[in-house]
């Protein structure tokens, strides 16, 4: 996801990895388990999603960035106490949800003209020794955008937005995301980024679209999440 405020021209990128981190769980013999679209993590996995997250994943990407004439750095959610979380379902291990960014650091590297590269880990606020906790990274993008009060936020998906029948939905508000689930048509991954996007919007975030890459350079492209039409 990458969020930005358009008139400083910043940017600010969060990156998953998830099916990284599930072939290194079965190289290791852990089998990844999932519920409603979101990782179940135990202390053995949190160890593998913070080697490839916040290692070699997010090394690569700061890379290749690099290579392409960006000023990026990477850090993780848990550098500078930039991403908290809390547990709020046992079920999922060590999961944090209820996500809130401190944007200290983030504001300092922007204003160096830095490209921060963010990986999704936290510290548990509720736990004394900060243990860290593995956040989904959509959840972490809007955490980001919300304290940095970005004026757009895009979830990058591999799909060219909110499909139905094939298709793609150019624009959803929180209703349309609430029937597209009840009726099992948005589901895992993607309803994970309608979750957080709804989330974003409630939150004040200027605008927000889920799409391809090509989101960065065509204003039309993806899936607009715009807010609830109020009646008349």
């Amino acid at each position: 996801a990458i969020t930005a405020a358009a008139a400083q021209a910043q940017v600010v990128v969060v990156h998953g990895g998830g099916d990284e981190v599930s072939a290194m769980q079965r190289r290791l013999g852990l089998e990844p388990q999932f519920i409603g679209g979101r990782r179940v993590t135990s202390e053995a996995d949190l160890d593998v999603v913070r080697m490839l997250l916040s290692g070699s994943v997010n090394k690569r990407l700061v890379a290749q960035l690099l290579t392409a004439g960006a000023r990026a750095v990477g850090i993780s959610g848990e550098d500078g106490g930039l991403l908290t979380a809390r547990v709020t379902d046992s079920a999922f291990g060590h999961v944090g949800r209820d996500v809130i960014a401190d944007p200290t650091l983030l504001r300092d590297l922007l204003a160096a003209d830095w490209l921060p590269v963010v990986s999704p880990l936290a510290r548990d606020r509720d736990a004394a020794d900060g243990l860290g906790l593995n956040v989904n990274g959509d959840d972490a993008a809007t955490a980001i955008a919300v304290a940095l009060h970005a004026d757009e936020l895009c979830f990058v998906a591999d799909v060219d937005g909110v499909l139905e029948a094939g298709q793609r939905i150019p624009r959803l508000d929180p209703a349309g995301i609430h029937d597209l689930a009840a009726r099992g048509i948005a589901q895992g991954g993607m309803l994970a980024k309608l979750e957080a996007a709804v989330a974003a919007l409630e939150a004040g975030v200027g605008a927000i679209r889920i799409g391809t890459l090509d989101l960065l350079h065509d204003p039309q492209a993806g899936t607009t999440i715009v807010p609830a039409v109020s009646a008349t």
